[in-house]
Parts: structure tokens; sequence; C-alpha cells
């Protein structure tokens, strides 16, 4: 298929990043892009991304999935805190909850076509997940180091897509228009006085840095930089996180406009 046709097929994706429960905010963003009249043509997601962009896919609205997660915490385990957390969902519990939602566990049976991006920690590089078998690609992708064992799929050995690119653009490299939603914004006056702490700054880092190197392959990114004051395991402030995605796309509504609706 040549590229020009490719960009027909999907004038516009959408990449949603990792960031733990402030991964909540991509439901306020989506909420906001489809009162403006945007609509992803295609989808990618990197962990809180991926479960995000596949319910999204599946066809349920933002609102609906937040109701999901106020009542089964998704976003509770997406945290090097659950490592203090006594009885924090396992990945098997995880994966119940998704098939629940999602009985069918098909890519071919999303609404939007979706990727989603998991690292493989023998080959150190990023493998992509579009056909198939829908729900362990989405636990792979948010399976995070030293919380759970990594997830075995397809003869891999797979923990969260974040380690190496927390907000992927690859898989939409056969879109004419590209929107990044990045909602791991770097707090630079966080404490780190334990040795959790400096562990998660690391990662932290590492994540900032990945992200944004893809940052300039988007045609306009939206990171809500009030997201810095929320913790990534802050499940209970997920109605807080949903207005923080909802008002920083509504800020930036005059330039989405003008390059996702007019130049479309």
């Amino acid at each position: 298929m040549s590229n020009t046709t490719q960009s027909k097929k999907y004038p516009l994706g959408i990449s949603l990043s990792g960031g733990g429960a402030r991964g909540i905010a991509h439901l306020g963003v989506l909420h906001a892009l489809e009162e403006i009249g945007i609509r992803p043509d295609k989808i990618t997601g990197v962990s809180a991304g991926a479960i995000v962009g596949a319910l999204y896919a599946h066809g349920y609205s933002p609102k609906e999935i937040l109701r999901m997660v106020r009542k089964v915490k998704f976003f509770s385990f997406l945290s090097f805190s659950a490592l203090r957390q006594p009885g924090f969902l396992s990945l098997q519990t995880i994966e119940e909850m998704l098939l629940e939602y999602m009985p069918h566990n098909s890519f071919e049976y999303l609404k939007i076509p979706l990727t989603i991006s998991a690292t493989d920690v023998n080959e150190g590089e990023t493998v992509y997940f579009s056909s198939g078998e829908l729900i362990k690609p989405i636990i792979a992708s948010a399976c995070i180091p030293l919380v759970f064992s990594p997830v075995i799929f397809k003869s891999k050995t797979l923990v969260d897509g974040g380690i190496i690119s927390s907000m992927e653009v690859k898989p939409l490299k056969d879109c004419k228009k590209i929107l990044g939603v990045h909602t791991n914004p770097f707090d630079k006056h966080q404490p780190v006085n334990s040795a959790r702490l400096v562990l998660e700054r690391c990662l932290s880092l590492s994540i900032h840095a990945n992200a944004r190197a893809n940052f300039e392959l988007c045609d306009f990114v939206i990171e809500p930089s009030m997201l810095q004051k929320i913790a990534a395991h802050r499940i209970d402030k997920a109605g807080e996180i949903f207005q923080i995605g909802y008002k920083s796309a509504m800020e930036h509504r005059e330039a989405l406009v003008e390059i996702f609706v007019n130049q479309r």
C-alpha cells in the first residue's frame, strides 16, 4: 500500500502515553476532542494509554470509561507505589476485568484501528501489537518491572512499553496528522528522599526523555502541566484528573481546530 493511500485511509492518528492514574486525563482530552468535532481514525497507546485506547476503540465513551475506572480502579496498579500497597491488583485480576468489558478479546473487533506497544526485555526493543489477541498485549504494555513479573506472550518476555517509548508515534506513520497526548509531565520539584523515590525519579527521567523525543514527530502535543501535582497512583483523584485533561485540551481549542479540522 502506498503512503498516499495510507494517508487517505487514516487522516488523524492519536498517540496516548503512559502515566499511571494520570492517564485518566486521556479521557478528558478525548471528551473535549469530541465536543470540538475531532475523532481519531487510528490510535496507538502505551501502558495507561493502551487501556484507554482499547476501551475507546471498542466504542465506550470517555465518560463511560471514567465510570469503569472509578468502579474497578483499573489504574491503581500502574505505579511503583503498588509495591507498598497490600492487596494491589494482580495481572490476572486486571485481565479478568478487561475481559468483562471487551469479551471479544480481539483487535479486529475494535471500531477504531489500535496499536499497542510493549518492551521486549530480551531483545531490548519495542514490540507492536495490532491484530489477534487484545488483552495480553494491554497487560504487557502496562506491566511495570519490579511490581509484576514480565508477561510471556508469543515467545516474547514483555514489560511496560514506556520503558523505551512512553508516547509512541511510529504506528501512526500512515496518518496525515498526528496528535500526541502526554500525561506524564516531569516534575522538577518532586522530593527524592528515599530509595524508592530515587528509583521512581530515575524511571521518570528515562520516560520523560524518550517521550519528548517523539514530540517533534507530532503536529500538536497536549501535555497537561497540572498533572505534575498528582502522583501516578492517585486513582482517588480520577474526577480531577479527567477535568485537567478536558481543560487542557479546551485551552488549545483554536489550534486544534485549525490543525485537525480546517486542514483535514
